[in-house]
């Protein structure tokens, strides 16, 4: 029987394949007493699971693709981490002594125990980090119990698979690679998740948040994916197939065009040059931008150098990477953000705790009130900008007194290196970024302080709307196209346009090409996005005409209606 299940699309695309269910269930441990003289033997037992459990991870670290996204390595070191973490390889070895217990009680007890404190911690970041413990403790358990994890070996099947899991951990997107499956699809996650953003990076349809899947759709069914809208369905009729049959191929054409406006010239049809730049994380990114032909990094979280670590990156380490993306961009402008630590963000060593994280102590305010961790960093990117076009971004601005101690620190940063006879720039541009309201509404004010504007779309959108877009209840309420974010965004662009001032976006926006043709007719002129969109936003780039978009842009942006805004947005797409 047909059905359709909705969730969160979180990586575009089609597929469609016959589903293989993956579980993640936890496996029932069994509880019984030893003997003293059995003890020891337990305790060789659990070690002996844990160094299965090792071997699974560098079985899996041997067989990273070449091009695999380092986020994947990356995630498998946190789970490394925890395994060697005193609280799952050596807490239920003391338990087994102390109850003499079996080794799978002994590891049930000790996860729950871990679920419960994880359960009790109000910052969102790390209360999400419980799944990775409980993802680790399920592969001990399982190799307990006589049941390893996957093996990443080819599929033997040429035929195309759906993944269908209630959970996926991030050293399973590993297999991706390996086997030859077309989608996954989940009960649990969302769009910002460490899944939904391996997806992204490996350009996998995908969708999460749809709560039942595992639990309806029976192994060898055949499912289609629609990643473009997040819909699932199940046993499709011939029509249905036939139709994303042809949506598939289309798809996969277009894709194949794009490829061919690599080398074309960002400009519009009335000769106007779009800046179109890429948004990066990590130093190893830069090579899908270049691959991209962007025109520049227009974002480098800097703060991901500081995420996965027990540690806080020294200053020659910070240098060094960004180094490495400035030599490599030759010349090309890169944004590097001052870190945006806090909220989804938060990092252990900080021991900054907050009711609210989201509107707690993060971003600027977080740096100025740690100054010394904000002077390394500055000390980094001003010497960093000696090889290149290095632009600092400071995030979540709200006020100019937060800006003015921003600068008062940039300038001891350069007068300290200065006094250190170190190599550094003395000319470098400083930018702020738009993402409060505030910000947006007293641009302003920023504008002459400043070298350029950055409109950070998803903060921007949430704080506007007041709706945390990582949670998939309200996630259909996060609306980029409302009235007060249109209205935001218009006159931030405005703003830079009367102080001569460059402006930007470099959130989700910037990458939808949907949307592409209106912000060009509200007046933006640089987008920055993951390189994977770059195309895609440039085909739209190539096939518009200011003059035109314009008045279209400016007449949605007056209307408050629903129905009307999106009557408006089809006729600029048209």
């Amino acid at each position: 029987m047909t059905f359709s299940l909705h969730g969160i699309g979180v990586s575009g695309g089609y597929a469609i394949g016959r589903a293989q269910l993956y579980s993640h269930d936890r496996l029932e441990a069994p509880h019984y007493q030893l003997r003293r003289d059995d003890v020891k033997a337990e305790v060789v037992r659990f070690d002996a699971a844990v160094e299965v459990v090792r071997g699974e991870f560098d079985l899996l670290d041997q067989h990273l693709p070449d091009n695999a996204p380092a986020e994947l390595s990356a995630f498998l070191n946190v789970h490394r981490l925890i395994l060697n973490d005193a609280m799952l390889s050596e807490a239920p070895k003391q338990l087994i002594r102390e109850q003499r217990c079996n080794a799978e009680w002994a590891l049930a007890e000790q996860t729950q125990a871990l679920m419960d404190q994880f359960a009790a911690i109000e910052d969102e970041y790390l209360r999400e980090r419980k799944n990775d413990v409980r993802q680790v403790a399920d592969r001990i358990m399982k190799a307990l119990m006589g049941h390893p994890g996957i093996a990443p070996t080819k599929s033997v099947s040429e035929e195309e698979r759906v993944l269908v899991a209630h959970d996926l951990s991030p050293s399973d997107m590993v297999l991706f690679k390996r086997h030859n499956y077309a989608a996954f699809i989940t009960d649990l996650g969302g769009a910002t998740s460490h899944t939904a953003i391996l997806a992204r990076s490996l350009n996998i349809p995908a969708v999460m948040a749809l709560h039942n899947a595992r639990a309806l759709i029976r192994e060898g069914e055949w499912l289609v994916v629609d990643g473009v809208d997040g819909v699932v369905i199940v046993d499709p009729d011939p029509s249905i197939l036939d139709e994303y049959r042809l949506r598939q191929s289309q798809w996969r054409l277009e894709q194949q065009k794009l490829k061919r406006l690599k080398s074309s010239a960002s400009a519009t049809l009335d000769g106007i040059p779009v800046e179109l730049l890429a948004n990066i994380d990590m130093p190893q990114d830069v090579d899908e931008a270049l691959e991209e032909n962007a025109a520049g990094i227009g974002l480098f979280r800097s703060e991901f150098l500081f995420m996965n670590r027990g540690d806080i990156p020294s200053e020659d380490e910070q240098f060094e990477a960004y180094r490495h993306v400035v030599q490599a961009m030759a010349g090309r402008p890169v944004v590097i953000r001052t870190l945006d630590l806090g909220a989804d963000k938060a990092l252990p060593w900080l021991n900054k705790e907050s009711t609210n994280p989201a509107l707690g102590l993060r971003a600027i305010r977080l740096c100025l009130s740690e100054p010394q961790l904000f002077l390394t960093q500055v000390r980094a990117l001003l010497r960093a900008g000696q090889y290149g076009q290095v632009r600092i971004l400071l995030p979540m601005l709200a006020s100019l007194n937060e800006l003015e101690q921003a600068l008062t620190l940039i300038r001891a940063a350069r007068h300290s290196l200065a006094m250190e006879d170190s190599g550094f720039t003395t000319d470098i541009q400083v930018g702020g970024m738009i993402e409060v309201p505030a910000a947006a509404l007293a641009a302003e004010w920023f504008a002459p302080r400043l070298d350029f504007l950055s409109i950070g779309t998803n903060d921007l959108i949430q704080y506007t709307l007041a709706i945390d877009r990582s949670d998939d209840s309200v996630a259909h309420l996060y609306d980029p196209l409302h009235p007060a974010v249109i209205k935001l965004i218009r006159h931030t662009l405005s703003t830079g346009r009367r102080f001569r001032k460059p402006v930007s976006v470099c959130g989700e926006m910037a990458g939808d090409p949907r949307l592409t043709r209106l912000l060009l007719g509200l007046g933006l002129r640089s987008f920055s996005m993951h390189p994977a969109h770059l195309l895609a936003v440039k085909q739209q780039v190539l096939r518009s005409q200011i003059g035109e978009l314009e008045a279209l842009a400016n007449r949605l942006a007056r209307t408050g209606s629903p129905e009307k805004i999106q009557t408006c947005l089809a006729r600029i797409n048209a």
